[in-house]
């Protein structure tokens, strides 16, 4: 039973990772895509190949996702509670694909966890959450829009004299590493939650100990999460690139070089999951408040708002949800 519950765990923790991979291949992309600076199909492999580089470097977020957010009981109720928190990540992420919204699949996995959790009475690390989680979804995109702004004012200012063709050259260029920049940072940020689950999976099944994680771990989730980012994420690539502001490849560099930093910072500095999507979209808002506040449509900026709040009550909600009905088939 155990077993079958591990392989069912990894398997599904691989369709999580898939599924954050188009869901959040915009995050990368959507920029210098939205300014023609490369064409989707260049961008969606260039992003994928970043993706699966970034995934291998570095294991702080993994050890976070893996031992810092629940510890449920070492027996086949353990293996229900860490399946049904994917279940519950896995159904939020779809439903936000679905309707176009760049809600956070780190997020809705942070929330999976915790719901099925407390639904299993299992122990939920609140001060690791508080630290690590909460803390860093309020500062990041705060951070990345004020630093964004000041970035696009700082290239504004630079290039006030440069002849506005060949500037918009040059910015149109220097896309692709930005997007390239961006997309290592996703790996960094999100292959790492997939291997936190899987390594939590098998410390709770007795098959492994230590919050270490294992190459064929780092590999598999590495390769999900790169196919998952090429095979596109096309509805909100539209909400990112076009629809929340109207970019400029000197904006577009902007946002992803300011929100590609923002993630490195938290994942190697500090080990904590922060949300690509939350970080990149307020860069998006903070370079576009530089021309003037009425350029951001803060209506689509709303609903993407709203999506975020409501991510991690509504993971765990459907966590829970699921975690109740599997316990009917447990002995």
């Amino acid at each position: 039973m155990e077993l079958a519950l591990v392989a069912a765990v990894v398997l599904i923790a691989l369709a999580f990772d898939y599924t954050n991979g188009f869901h959040d291949a915009a995050n990368a992309i959507a920029s210098s895509v939205s300014t023609r600076a490369l064409t989707p199909r260049t961008a969606l492999a260039l992003a994928a190949v970043m993706n699966l580089a970034g995934a291998l470097i570095s294991e702080g977020v993994a050890e976070t996702i893996g031992s810092g957010i629940i510890t449920p009981e070492t027996d086949a109720h353990g293996m229900t509670v860490v399946l049904s928190g994917l279940v519950g990540a896995i159904s939020w992420n779809l439903l936000t694909w679905w309707l176009g919204l760049p809600s956070s699949s780190s997020h809705a996995l942070i929330g999976g966890l915790i719901g099925a959790g407390l639904a299993a009475s299992a122990s939920v690390h609140w001060a690791t959450i508080g630290k690590k989680v909460l803390l860093p979804m309020v500062l990041s995109p705060l951070i990345g829009f004020c630093l964004a702004y000041v970035v696009m004012l700082s290239l504004l200012w630079i290039f006030r004299k440069a002849n506005p063709s060949r500037a918009n050259r040059g910015f149109r260029a220097g896309q692709s590493v930005s997007a390239a920049a961006m997309a290592f940072g996703h790996g960094l940020q999100d292959a790492q939650k997939t291997m936190g689950v899987i390594v939590l999976a098998l410390v709770t099944a007795g098959l492994h100990t230590g919050s270490d994680v294992p190459l064929w771990v780092k590999l598999a989730a590495a390769t999900a999460i790169a196919l998952g980012t090429y095979s596109g994420g096309w509805r909100i690539m539209r909400t990112l690139g076009r629809r929340v502001i109207k970019l400029d490849p000197a904006r577009g560099i902007a946002a992803d070089s300011t929100a590609s930093a923002v993630l490195y910072v938290m994942a190697i500095g500090f080990h904590a999951p922060v949300s690509t999507t939350h970080t990149v979209s307020a860069a998006i808002m903070g370079v576009g408040s530089t021309q003037r506040l009425s350029a951001v449509r803060w209506g689509v900026a709303g609903n993407i708002v709203t999506a975020w709040v409501l991510t991690i009550p509504a993971a765990a909600a459907v966590a829970a949800v699921v975690y109740y009905a599997a316990r009917l088939f447990l002995p």
